[in-house]
């Protein structure tokens, strides 16, 4: 057993570690040859035309917004229940945002919540121009009704599938594009791989792809067919036609992500023997362990268990406080984002979505990720199980 254990933490082995030494003795560290073969990696195995590198998922993002054509005067709605940058992208664009609760069993965005919202929206002439589902945890969205919605609301869609990379919805990949426009990925460490920091953009539109290929790298094209005509004694083999930002991937993350997806299904799958254990440690005390839906294979980027205070005499706090205080380093995903103290200062407050509330109090991510060992497992159910019964 560790003495600490996080609760989330890449699995390096020495293929990855390889795959970085060779491209830092190559002649490419940043733009090379690499990140093009990690992005058909991701491309085909997810069964997607089109995959635009990046730095964050956080990036991808924000261009994707962009490259939706969102600006100022529109309006993004997407879940409480994520971390900011769901809803920062929007911002980031001069749009504003807005928050749909979350369902009770799946913890994403609810399909009936959004239904009801759509259509007082529709009367007030407030719809949103794009809405942006997260896969909390890695457990997919119910996309093919949030599609539906969007054919008769006329929305954009983009997948926040920062968790959930090697998951499926009804039995495809998450990240086909077939219920959006866009699904973005995120390769931060404690994610299911990893390229140390990063993220990917997803599509099957052509004219999305390279609008968000020109905003990752300045808004500059080389290629001679976009460039504005100058007079012949000019030599331009480069021009800036659009304001873009310094989002690119390095080739050396790009090596350690094209190592690290051929073990990705491993990944996933150790993720799931994991949480098969916790359902069983547990199924006799007074937590509530994650459900799963049918339609979806979880990438189990999380493990959220849910306390049940009616059977406990311990507080939220007085839990995590336990777990912390042994070495496990517990979180919680996520504190509602329009609790936060910029969103308050929009005019948002405590309540404003219901469920999401009852969540946030009562909500503890717990370890989970491939190199947790049986005996890393018996000690947290030890602990979380002690603190329980205080």
């Amino acid at each position: 057993m560790t003495t600490m254990i996080p609760y989330g933490r890449q699995d390096i082995n020495q293929a990855d570690i390889d795959a970085v030494i060779e491209v830092l003795r190559s002649d490419f560290l940043t733009q090379g040859p690499v990140v093009p073969a990690f992005e058909n990696a991701v491309a085909t195995y997810c069964g997607t035309k089109h995959a635009i590198a990046v730095n964050s998922a956080t990036s991808a993002l924000h261009i994707a917004c962009l490259a939706l054509g969102l600006k100022k005067g529109d309006v993004v709605w997407t879940t409480p229940i994520t971390f900011v940058a769901s809803a920062n992208c929007a911002l980031y664009c001069g749009a504003s945002v807005d928050f749909v609760d979350i369902d009770p069993k799946s913890y994403n965005i609810s399909v009936d919540c959004l239904k009801e919202k759509l259509v007082k929206a529709g009367i007030a002439g407030i719809l949103p121009k794009v809405v942006i589902p997260v896969h909390l945890c890695g457990q997919s969205c119910d996309m093919a009704a949030i599609h539906a919605l969007s054919q008769k609301y006329d929305f954009k869609i983009i997948e926040d599938a920062s968790h959930a990379i090697g998951g499926r919805y009804n039995n495809e990949p998450i990240g086909n594009c077939h219920y959006c426009d866009i699904t973005v990925f995120s390769f931060h460490p404690v994610k299911i791989i990893t390229t140390g920091e990063g993220g990917m953009a997803i599509s099957n539109d052509h004219q999305l792809a390279n609008r968000m290929r020109l905003l990752r790298s300045h808004g500059i094209t080389t290629d001679l067919a976009n460039m504005h005509a100058r007079p012949h004694q000019e030599l331009w083999n480069y021009q800036q036609i659009d304001l873009g930002f310094n989002y690119r991937m390095t080739d050396i993350q790009a090596a350690l992500g094209l190592s690290q997806i051929q073990r990705l299904d491993e990944f996933v799958a150790k993720r799931h023997n994991i949480a098969i254990r916790y359902d069983q440690l547990f199924s006799d005390y007074p937590v509530l362990t994650p459900w799963q839906h049918s339609d979806s294979y979880s990438s189990y980027h999380l493990y959220v268990i849910r306390l049940k205070f009616d059977k406990i005499n311990q507080t939220q706090r007085q839990v995590y406080d336990a777990l912390r205080a042994s070495e496990i380093l517990v979180n919680l995903h996520y504190i509602p984002v329009y609790r936060q103290p910029y969103y308050e200062q929009m005019g948002f407050v405590a309540g404003y979505s219901l469920e999401a509330e009852k969540y946030y109090s009562e909500a503890i991510s717990i370890p989970i990720y491939p190199g947790l060992k049986d005996i890393d497992l018996n000690h947290i159910s030890n602990i979380l199980i002690k603190s329980l019964v205080k």
